[in-house]
């Protein structure tokens, strides 16, 4: 049996007062692509810098691929690949500089490493780039170096820390096509996004934490299928500043100044809600009825992310 590309248990990690990490326990398995998602302070970085040995922790065991993170940890680090949502390029080498310099601290030298940085240079269409100063680059640029830069020593684990923030869409979508063939290749990735939709469209696993502990944890697909609900989307009239207090007891968001989401259910009936909605003076202009998506189902486990729930 094949050990897991990422074995956490009972992980605890405290600053203070505040547990960043609460108890937590997961397991990625090897060539899986997996979504780790939370609002910002719910866990995700704090369980990223232990994995890769940069923070320590209270209790717990973590492994990469067997190797212990403390114990073992030049064998279990030299598996991991890391690109971090943060530019943290020495800003005055050259983009072939930066990858060799990085290369070495993986004991690749010489000859293989002027193939790797080659192979890695022309896959991410970099090689034009090669001699320039990393501080010259686009920011779109400098996010395809943090990713070769990820993979220059070959990683048998990736792990991509809000890969694509602040990139237009059209080179999202590029990157999204590199993160898919690593993962054919039998690359492991973990990924952690705010991008609902690329955590939807790439990963086949989610894992969404709050508070430092899993929420929820499955196949994308069945974690869709067992939490979905029925929203009604309700645009109004005349715009509004807030929720009318009589709505609230109805699951009710506001979207925008003049749209209101509520989640139909057994006590939730679509006449009970457009009811209240007349009852409270608003005027509707039009309705609209669908499923939920894997950003509904985030939103509703960790609270809303816009404070306006």
């Amino acid at each position: 049996m094949k050990e897991p590309a990422i074995s956490i248990r009972g992980l605890t990690k405290s600053y203070g007062s505040l547990k960043a990490v609460d108890n937590l326990t997961l397991e990625i398995k090897q060539g899986e692509f997996f979504g780790f998602l939370g609002p910002n302070g719910a866990g995700k970085t704090t369980t990223i810098s232990i994995i890769t040995g940069l923070a320590r922790y209270g209790h717990g065991e973590v492994k990469v691929f067997g190797k212990d993170v403390t114990r073992e940890y030049r064998e279990a680090r030299r598996l991991i690949g890391v690109a971090p949502q943060e530019f943290n390029f020495d800003l005055f080498f050259t983009v072939e500089e930066t990858l060799k310099y990085y290369a070495g601290y993986f004991g690749l030298a010489g000859h293989e490493a002027r193939k790797r940085i080659g192979e890695v240079l022309e896959q991410f269409g970099l090689l034009g780039k090669r001699n320039a100063e990393v501080r010259k680059l686009s920011g779109g640029m400098k996010r395809r170096l943090l990713i070769a830069r990820a993979l220059v020593h070959k990683p048998r684990l990736l792990i991509l820390d809000e890969p694509t923030a602040g990139v237009d869409v059209e080179l999202r979508r590029e990157l999204w096509q590199h993160m898919k063939e690593l993962n054919r290749s039998g690359t492991t990735i973990l990924l952690t996004t705010h991008y609902i939709e690329e955590a939807e469209k790439l990963a086949k696993r989610i894992g969404i934490i709050n508070h430092g502990k899993i929420v929820a944890l499955d196949e994308k697909s069945r974690l869709i299928e067992q939490l979905h609900k029925i929203n009604l989307d309700i645009t109004l009239a005349k715009p509004i500043a807030s929720i009318p207090p009589s709505l609230k007891k109805y699951h009710v968001t506001l979207l925008d100044d003049n749209r209101l989401r509520f989640v139909c259910g057994e006590h939730n009936s679509r006449g009970k809600i457009l009811k209240a909605v007349q009852n409270a003076g608003l005027k509707v202009k039009s309705e609209e009825v669908s499923k939920s998506t894997l950003e509904d189902i985030f939103l509703d486990l960790t609270g809303g992310a816009n404070g306006k729930r």
